[in-house]
């Protein structure tokens, strides 16, 4: 049976993907602003530090670091979606006959150390390449790649791959990462 202990640590830092129900919509970029409304709005109710985002039309990327003494990631991330889901209603945008349009599910990752930190930064920030939507990772506009840049760090340059796809693989040349000033 799987330990899911250590995947609860009170003030940890998380790496989360939530997707779309419909894998080919574009509501999230569609209603870029309605998203980071639903994320302040989460923000005020239950603190928490937004580390690195990239929003994609169909899902997105977060790292946020819980309060020290937390670890109720599930419950902000039911309030972003339906603060979210809210709005669209208002605006009229419907996506299925019962209203709903997230997964149920979303994709949490616990980081251990300051390698997988930096390596899940530039993972998030090399996702719109890797799906196509940009030829260069500062090209893509609904990312915290620009405040990163801004701080005096540099873009990646080459695509990375998240921490957990690394087991799998025989040892190579070190990734190159993009969070050094």
């Amino acid at each position: 049976m799987t330990d899911y202990r250590d995947n609860r640590v009170p003030g940890g830092t998380f790496f989360f993907t939530v997707r779309l129900l419909d894998r080919g919509s574009s509501l999230l970029t569609d209603h870029i602003s309605a998203f980071g409304d639903a994320i302040r709005q989460a923000r005020v109710r239950r603190p928490f530090h937004v580390d690195g985002w990239v929003v994609l039309p169909d899902h997105a990327h977060a790292m946020w670091t819980l309060p020290p003494g937390d670890h109720d990631c599930s419950s902000r991330w039911r309030a972003v979606k339906i603060a979210f889901s809210k709005a669209l209603r208002k605006s009229l945008v419907t996506s299925s006959p019962d209203g709903a349009i997230w997964e149920r599910q979303y994709q949490q990752y616990r980081i251990q150390d300051e390698r997988e930190y930096a390596t899940l930064i530039d993972y998030m920030h090399t996702d719109p390449i890797r799906h196509g939507l940009c030829q260069g990772a500062c090209e893509w506009p609904w990312s915290s790649l620009h405040r990163f840049i801004a701080s005096g760090f540099t873009a990646p340059e080459a695509l990375v791959l998240p921490p957990w796809r690394h087991a799998h693989l025989a040892p190579a040349a070190p990734l190159q990462l993009g969070l050094h000033p």
